[in-house]
């Protein structure tokens, strides 16, 4: 048996060992929803945050008016609704790397005009949708059905309206992935006929602001759906990719060029705001910064679950990735790179200490993902670690947390990345960053 002082300093792959022969495993917790932006949570902060948050959620209540008005008003009169669009998973047709040229090419203004015909009134998009297909047509829904065939009751992420899900967003890359296409496109598109881009992409950027959450963060859905959709979201790298459209925004200068200078002076002040919000919710455990969770609370910035099977816990993906954003960042103020170093360092710190050897994540999908003991194997790390005891955990559907993998289901076991190698290229940018540091430094 293993004492808890012992089980925290011993090797991950020690305790994945003990947990594989049945020795340690066990349910851990039960994951509680995430509490939604509420006019009530907002009167219990204090008196002097209250304005700018109740701002925000009439500014969210009448965005969503606003949209729904506008498709009833497109309704009005026809005889028979244009179905949904048809749900397409990840946004692959709206490349962002290729060459200056292809930009201008008619395949590339077709789906420039398809996202310009699906962007809501409020001036963001939905997600898993194809934009090389038809325009919008009058009528249709700025969305597709977006529902998870796996909801069960209480489901945390059953839709607060079944007609009314995940209509403008932050996750899988949507919006932010529309607005640079679209920057790229007028870009290569001047005079008359890259106007409706250039209107599109300023649209865009207004609804980012708009999202903005008044201590920096932003969403995964705006106008707010509730739940954790309403949570700081680093997941997708919501936030990061939001903060780095309002940069390359605020630059004025390439793909933007065309964004007026006060807009610019918004874009750059909220990517500062944003960066604020990256800082401030960086976990501390007993006394030492270590990482991010998926998403947190936009009000006390603690983290909170997702949908059921994501608990509130250090997460290494996100954390990982936050740590490419920080390294990415020009030219800081000496306080702000004093900070980011700082954040940098201990994220490199944690991740380190929490890598595993010596394990491999395998397995059909028969018999069900799991860990083989391989010499010579890793890094690998978990997607999360328990805030209070640093060590993996696992979510399934029904809530519960479990410390090894293999009690999970057989359909989570195998629909989720539970270990990934990735946090692996965040450590290897770093490896280059410090060395440029250190030579700038002499």
């Amino acid at each position: 048996m293993i004492s808890r002082t012992t089980a925290r300093l011993a090797p991950a792959v020690l305790l994945l060992a003990l947990a594989a022969n049945g020795l340690a495993a066990k349910v851990v917790g039960i994951s509680a929803p995430a509490p939604s932006l509420t006019q009530a949570r907002i009167d219990q902060l204090p008196k002097v945050q209250r304005a700018a948050w109740t701002a925000y959620l009439e500014r969210s209540t009448a965005q969503e008016q606003a949209d729904r008005a506008a498709l009833a008003a497109e309704r009005k009169g026809l005889a028979d609704v244009p179905p949904r669009p048809a749900e397409r998973g990840f946004p692959n047709s709206m490349p962002l790397d290729r060459d200056a040229a292809w930009y201008a090419t008619p395949e590339a203004r077709h789906v420039a005009d398809v996202i310009v015909s699906f962007q809501t009134p409020g001036g963001g998009w939905s997600k898993n949708m194809s934009m090389a297909g038809e325009p919008r047509k009058r009528g249709q829904d700025y969305a597709p059905d977006n529902i998870s065939r796996f909801l069960g009751p209480d489901d945390f992420d059953a839709p607060r309206d079944r007609e009314w899900n995940y209509v403008s967003t932050l996750d899988n890359n949507a919006t932010t992935t529309e607005i640079r296409f679209l920057a790229r496109v007028a870009t290569a598109t001047p005079g008359a006929a890259g106007e409706p881009y250039r209107a599109s992409v300023i649209r865009g950027i207004h609804y980012l602001l708009n999202a903005q959450y008044p201590n920096g963060g932003w969403p995964q859905v705006w106008p707010l759906e509730g739940g954790y959709h309403d949570a700081i979201t680093f997941n997708d790298n919501a936030v990061t990719l939001a903060a780095t459209v309002l940069t390359d925004a605020g630059s004025g200068s390439g793909d933007y060029g065309f964004v007026p200078v006060p807009l610019a002076e918004q874009a750059r002040d909220g990517a500062a705001r944003a960066l604020d919000c990256i800082l401030a919710t960086q976990i501390v455990v007993n006394g030492k910064h270590t990482a991010w969770a998926q998403q947190h609370d936009p009000l006390t910035r603690t983290p909170v679950s997702g949908r059921n099977f994501e608990p509130a816990a250090l997460s290494s993906g996100e954390s990982a990735d936050l740590l490419v954003y920080l390294m990415s960042l020009p030219n800081p103020s000496e306080e702000v790179r004093l900070a980011v170093h700082s954040a940098i360092n201990s994220v490199i710190a944690w991740l380190k200490s929490t890598a595993i050897y010596g394990q491999q994540w395998t397995g059909t999908r028969a018999e069900g993902r799991h860990l083989v003991a391989t010499p010579g194997a890793g890094p690998i790390w978990a997607r999360y670690y328990s805030i209070t005891t640093g060590q993996p955990i696992f979510g399934d559907r029904d809530k519960t947390i479990h410390d090894n993998v293999a009690e999970l289901s057989l359909e989570r076991r195998n629909g989720y990345q539970w270990y990934s190698s990735g946090p692996q290229h965040a450590l290897e940018i770093y490896a280059t960053w410090a060395r440029t540091r250190s030579a700038n430094s002499h």
